[in-house]
């Protein structure tokens, strides 16, 4: 019970809406007593999760798993949220906007081909509107963003169709999630992703992986805690970053979508130098802002054709 109390109250937007779920459920609960009990099995988790972390700087933090996986993966991105006082009594005092971090610990299964079973990008990123779109939703921008223009003749442009590519032959199966979330700073997030790592003998795993997107704090883990891992760039990040210094170039709109095209085909295809060194090149074209210029969008992904290279490195 206390589970399904704990897992309503996360997952749904307030305790107000948790409660009335688990009412439609047959449990009665009021919001305020939903919300002391959440309240508290998190602070039980909290606990154990730090002293997990304790544990292992110790090096008394044995694994809970009686074999290691096949493929381990670790996830960490950050996300924002709304905090409001603690301690202040009913109603939202002093609400702010802060940055919330979670790693994810996947262990996968994934047989081994000796050349690349997809050697393309996935279609669902080649598609323009859905591309944009994508963009769009992920870079904040507003919607009648430029690339969104018409079709030949002035006329609209309809929907692409749906992405209908072969399924991959014995594509990854992902096995156990776990994850890890903190709101603090990445020093001290880092260790305690890496007790759940070991917990999960992760780090005695044939191949492992370590994903994020370009933020430098998420980096900075796995070169404290898991320097074994494979290093690889969110996708939905560096299409972002390929798809705005594409737009930023000028020119025809058919021609900014091929280069899109074929940076995307080669970042997938891991020829990312040679899209670092085209990049380089529009950037002595496009040139630098003046100083103390207003950034815009189109202006900042001129400043920063080669963020990409911070991305795919």
């Amino acid at each position: 019970m206390l589970q399904i109390i704990v897992e309503a109250a996360g997952r749904l937007p307030s305790f107000a809406d948790a409660a009335f779920a688990l009412h439609l459920a047959g449990v009665d609960i009021s919001p305020r007593h939903l919300g002391r009990i959440a309240h508290e099995i998190g602070g039980e988790l909290a606990q154990k999760r730090d002293g997990q972390a304790v544990a292992r700087r110790r090096r008394q933090l044995p694994a809970r798993v009686a074999a290691a996986p096949e493929v381990a993966a670790v996830e960490v991105d950050g996300g924002r949220l709304r905090t409001r006082a603690a301690a202040s009594g009913p109603g939202v005092h002093q609400p702010q906007s802060k940055e919330d971090k979670v790693a994810c610990l996947v262990s996968l299964h994934s047989d081994r081909h000796e050349q690349d079973p997809q050697p393309e990008p996935p279609p669902a990123f080649t598609q323009p509107r859905r591309v944009q779109r994508l963009v769009r939703q992920m870079k904040g921008l507003p919607g009648e963003h430029p690339a969104e223009t018409a079709g030949p003749g002035g006329a609209p442009e309809p929907p692409d169709p749906e992405p209908k590519a072969p399924p991959v032959p014995e594509s990854p199966r992902r096995l156990v999630r776990t994850c890890v979330a903190s709101m603090r700073d990445s020093r001290s997030f880092g260790p305690l992703v890496a007790a759940e790592a070991q917990e999960r003998a992760f780090y005695q795993a044939p191949r492992r992986a370590f994903l994020g997107d370009g933020q430098a704090y998420n980096w900075s883990i796995p070169k404290g805690y898991f320097p074994g891992f494979e290093p690889i760039v969110d996708l939905l990040h560096v299409l972002c970053h390929l798809y705005l210094a594409a737009w930023a170039t000028g020119g025809e709109e058919a021609r900014r979508w091929s280069l899109y095209l074929a940076w995307l085909r080669a970042c997938w295809q891991g020829r990312v130098g040679a899209v670092i060194a085209e990049l380089r090149i529009w950037q002595g074209q496009v040139g630098e802002p003046p100083p103390g210029e207003e950034l815009t969008v189109q202006r900042y992904d001129c400043h920063n054709l080669q963020a990409i290279n911070g991305l795919c490195r």
